[in-house]
């Protein structure tokens, strides 16, 4: 599971990737005890890792020209930029990378450059992103792809103008040089005459480009949007997305209104150059009129910082390269209706999926799906079952439920958990191990 730098006990996100307590301990007892198998029959199916897309084929495919790594001794940051070809604006309900050599795609930034005019940076091998570009979407190892809600009486879309070029920021590790990639952002449009539709932006809120930071010491950069003043209007936060290089060492941004209230938005105590994300509030947050957002970031120029990038330390300043640094803090946003904050910004993004499903491998049939109270399974093949065992997993690989028995020819989960609770909306991974036949099939919970 790749690392997951936020503070969870600070926000709640999305499809978090995190670990109870209980689960730890329950893994490190394992190990101690020798990491022994249990028992083999009731082994859960292997998971199912998809190679190509999840989504399927989109309305528009961006593929970067075939690049060759080049790092030796060195991770190898390149900048592609590939034209859209658009000759009208679209609005963008989904979108998903796939990198095209996983061996070695470290992470690819997505930027919209609307002047098309950006040109590809493969050179010096220290290109993290255009100057001016609008961030997208971010992929890392772990990542989905985003899939903004389109129903449940939220209609969410990014816009995607005519004549702009899509740019990718490549980070390729070192030891990689001489292996191929050739990554490929799918888009997936709303219809031309969609209505409703609300405009999602991208925008580096908190940025301080006044940098400068002496060897040997550890300093503290900040940053405030609006620079004076406050929020003129309410806005409604869907995600946040914090950067810095090699020298950060922790970074938190929150908002602050009139009655000094904090609305907290992240906090990465140990920060990871290596690990970026967009991460997307489990709930919409409010940034309301008379607030202020701040943020602050804390970068250790001395030789105690392992990631230093300079033995013996040197002045650093503000810049694009890898060894320059940078304070920078993301977030898609829009403009606030009333109950935005109610929304369930997990479960609604989870809903999008529907319409992105197929099933039709599956070696069973589970319907109505979606569902609402409960989902019957019945299989396809008529199968004297020895061994009939259904494993119903969340997002995140958690196991919600796990059901062993076969009445009338069928298994049904009436949509509650190990603990009898009924679980929230959302997508689920239904898996079946049947004589030790293996299947899977994905399901919604309305």
């Amino acid at each position: 599971m790749p690392p997951y730098p936020p503070d969870a006990n600070f926000q709640e996100y999305a499809h978090a990737r995190l670990l109870s307590p209980t689960e730890k301990s329950s893994i490190l007892s394992w190990i101690d005890l020798g990491s022994l198998e249990g028992n083999a029959a009731n082994t859960p199916p292997q998971p199912v890792f998809n190679s190509g897309s999840i989504l399927g084929n989109g309305d528009l495919e961006i593929r970067m020209p075939n690049y060759t790594s080049k790092a030796n001794g060195f991770d190898d940051y390149v900048c592609l930029s590939v034209p859209t070809n658009l000759t009208a604006d679209r609005q963008v309900k989904a979108i998903e990378i796939v990198p095209g050599n996983r061996q070695i795609v470290h992470h690819c930034l997505v930027f919209l450059d609307e002047t098309g005019n950006y040109v590809t940076d493969t050179i010096g091998g220290d290109c993290v992103g255009p100057n001016g570009g609008k961030l997208l979407m971010a992929y890392t190892p772990g990542a989905s792809p985003m899939v903004l809600p389109s129903s449940g009486g939220l209609k969410l879309g990014m816009n995607l103008t005519s004549g702009s070029n899509i740019v990718l920021s490549m980070h390729y590790p070192n030891g990689s040089a001489g292996m191929l990639d050739s990554t490929k952002v799918i888009f997936h449009f709303y219809p031309q005459n969609e209505t409703g539709i609300r405009e999602v932006s991208v925008a580096s809120i908190l940025e301080n480009w006044n940098i400068a930071l002496p060897p040997n010491q550890v300093n503290t950069i900040t940053a405030q949007y609006p620079f004076s003043g406050t929020l003129p209007i309410d806005f409604s936060l869907l995600s946040v997305f914090p950067h810095m290089h090699n020298l950060g060492k922790e970074i938190k941004a929150y908002g602050l209104n009139s009655q000094g209230d904090t609305a907290k938005y992240i906090h990465i105590k140990d920060w990871d150059f290596h690990w970026q994300d967009f991460y997307f509030f489990k709930n919409i947050q409010k940034a309301e009129a008379g607030s202020v957002i701040k943020g602050y970031g804390i970068y250790d120029n001395t030789v105690n910082n392992p990631n230093n990038p300079n033995s013996p330390p040197q002045l650093v300043v503000a810049g694009e390269n890898t060894n320059d640094e940078m304070f920078l803090i993301y977030f898609h946003y829009m403009l606030y209706q009333a109950g935005d904050e109610n929304y369930d910004l997990e479960a609604l993004m989870s809903l999008g999926l529907e319409e992105f499903l197929n099933d039709k491998n599956s070696t069973f049939l589970a319907f109505p799906n979606p569902f609402d109270k409960s989902i019957e399974i019945r299989f396809k093949e008529n199968m004297d079952a020895k061994i009939a065992l259904i494993y119903i997993y969340d997002m995140q690989g958690n196991l919600v439920k796990k059901i062993n028995s076969i009445e009338e020819g069928k298994i049904t989960w009436d949509g509650k958990n190990e603990l009898d609770k009924e679980v929230s909306s959302g997508t689920y991974i239904l898996s079946a191990n049947l004589n030790g036949k293996m299947s899977h099939q994905t399901i919604i919970k309305k």
